[in-house]
């Protein structure tokens, strides 16, 4: 039975994930852990340079079910057969568990990330395409704008008086459309004349 994924963005900072494998994708995925603030064990025989100079924990050793006590997230980037190990033990224990390219075993997905200006998007193919993901997100990228941050920092305080007037949420999205407009038009406004804007003719 197939299901749509439910998408989340999960608090990570002070909390234990156990990372099964040490190679090249796992330190690709452990970079995005540290700076999440995540306490990050390591768990793997072979531990390539990258994972040795990381601010982790490292068991040299092969994967035991008991690795995954105390854990809130788990990334399987070992053999598929080692990924298996690690999805029936973090599922006997109600953890999620990212098993990199390896779907069959997997029951949470990483997408494709675009971090701009304080916003995060995720983007996810459901674990058929990773490649396709990194596609949409370099797209993505380029398509936001560069001054997100003035959108973000007029949310903020829009959502506060939304607050203390007990505007409701059904609301707020039009409410928040024609206050980023403003922006726009006060920079227009205090163009001087003569001067030529990206959207405007010379004015007379």
């Amino acid at each position: 039975m197939s299901s749509t994924l439910f998408p989340a963005f999960l608090k990570l900072a002070g909390r234990k994930v156990v990372v099964v494998g040490a190679g090249p994708v796992a330190a690709s995925k452990i970079e995005s852990l540290v700076a999440a603030g995540a306490r990050i064990t390591v768990v793997a025989p072979d531990v390539v340079p990258d994972i040795e100079r990381a601010p982790v924990q490292i068991q040299r050793r092969h994967f035991e079910a008991a690795d995954l006590d105390g854990a809130w997230f788990v990334v399987a980037a070992a053999p598929p057969d080692v990924n298996a190990a690690v999805r029936d033990a973090a599922n006997a224990r109600q953890l999620f568990v990212n098993a990199v390219d390896d779907p069959p075993n997997a029951t949470a997905y990483l997408g494709g990330i675009v971090r701009k200006h304080g916003v995060t998007l995720a983007i996810s193919t459901d674990g058929r395409a990773p490649a396709l993901a990194g596609l949409l997100r370099e797209g993505l990228e380029r398509l936001l704008p560069e001054d997100l941050e003035a959108w973000l920092a007029v949310s903020r305080r829009e959502r506060e008086v939304w607050k203390r007037q007990d505007v409701a949420m059904a609301e707020r999205r039009p409410l928040l459309l024609e206050a980023i407009n403003r922006l726009y038009v006060d920079r227009s406004s205090a163009v001087p004349r003569g001067v030529r804007t990206p959207d405007q003719e010379v004015t007379a």
